[in-house]
């Protein structure tokens, strides 16, 4: 017969130990899950993020100034077809008068007809129709009458039309609202990084920064490279003269700027209408893909969403507004990846 036997207990000495393995294991995880929130990010890791929250603002901003750019075109478009609607309904409306006067005469010497009766009480499409109506109607009311008919079909046309881009309006006007906060996060989030640096911290960035922000063109070597055409020339110099201005998203001058509103700006100074978005600016003329064919004043277009353009300058130069906390200037081109030239 099997034999119940009690389980053999831990001795009082193994389970403390066991005890203080746990809890000392326990307090190394807590020290480690402490100390890592409190590890602050070095300045050039800070710069780093910064950096790249920038670069992120900026394609936001892209995004900001193709739905703005949209919002303004639906904007004259409805204005333009509202413009033609009413003047249709002027014309409509000098067209049943001009029946309405017909009428009116006819009336007064007893002769008006049962066409023009029914025309002035009911809608005249339903009655031109009907074979037998026209027959009771004068050539010259046939055609008042069609014209009156195509001019209400146009206008339901245009009203149709109108309404349709009044919804697209309101989606694009949505879509910019939230462009818009996108790039407004990406600069707070920035700057909520900038603000954990110490003052030298923060003297040390804006000093390097003061030194890439060269702003007369004695201070860099443009080199002998091939001008581009009278017109592109005009374009560069005035964005020449704009050394030294603010980038500031969303804006294209004539104080601050971003990337395609300096270049958009510039060109308009040149009587040259271009996109107003580095990617609508870099299908805007014909694309050059080596540096070594690059004239200046072609556009350079950067990044492989397309989202940052600048001026070539010359001698491996760019002419471009950077990102938020710099000024229009010059710098390499090698500082970001190229894609291609365009050569408007």
């Amino acid at each position: 017969m099997a034999s119940h036997r009690r389980p053999k207990q831990p001795s009082r000495a193994r389970v403390t130990v066991l005890t203080t393995a746990a809890a000392a294991a326990v307090a190394i995880s807590s020290q480690a899950a402490n100390a890592a929130p409190s590890e602050k990010p070095s300045k050039d890791e800070v710069k780093a993020k910064v950096d790249k929250l920038y670069e992120e603002a900026e394609h936001a901003t892209e995004k900001y100034n193709g739905a703005k750019e949209k919002q303004e075109k639906l904007q004259k478009e409805i204005s333009t077809i509202q413009d033609n609607v009413a003047r249709g309904q002027e014309d409509l409306n000098e067209l049943r008068d001009s029946i309405g006067l017909a009428a009116a005469a006819q009336y007064r010497t007893g002769s008006i007809d049962s066409s023009l009766q029914l025309f002035l009480s009911s809608d005249p499409d339903d009655y031109l129709d009907k074979a037998s109506t026209l027959d009771q109607l004068s050539g010259q009311q046939v055609e008042a009458l069609k014209k009156i008919q195509d001019k209400q079909r146009e206008l339901a046309q245009d009203r149709a039309e109108a309404t349709e881009k009044l919804k697209d309006l309101a989606s694009t006007r949505t879509e910019l609202g939230k462009n818009k906060k996108e790039v407004q996060a990406k600069l707070a989030e920035a700057q909520r990084l900038l603000n954990t640096l110490t003052a030298a911290e923060k003297a040390a960035l804006a000093a390097k920064e003061e030194r890439a922000s060269r702003s007369s063109a004695d201070r860099v070597q443009l080199g002998d490279a091939p001008a581009g055409s009278g017109r592109v020339m005009s374009a560069y110099q005035a964005a020449q003269s704009k050394l030294g201005s603010p980038y500031v998203y969303g804006a294209s001058g004539p104080s601050s700027f971003d990337c395609s509103g300096l270049t958009s700006w510039a060109f308009a100074q040149a009587g040259v209408s271009i996109p107003r978005t580095s990617q609508a600016q870099a299908n805007a003329g014909t694309r050059i893909y080596s540096q070594s064919d690059l004239k200046v004043g072609d556009l350079v277009i950067f990044y492989g969403d397309l989202h940052h353009v600048g001026f070539y300058a010359g001698n491996g130069q760019i002419l471009h507004a950077p990102r938020t906390g710099t000024v229009v200037r010059y710098e390499s081109i090698n500082n970001m990846p190229f894609q291609f030239g365009v050569r408007i």
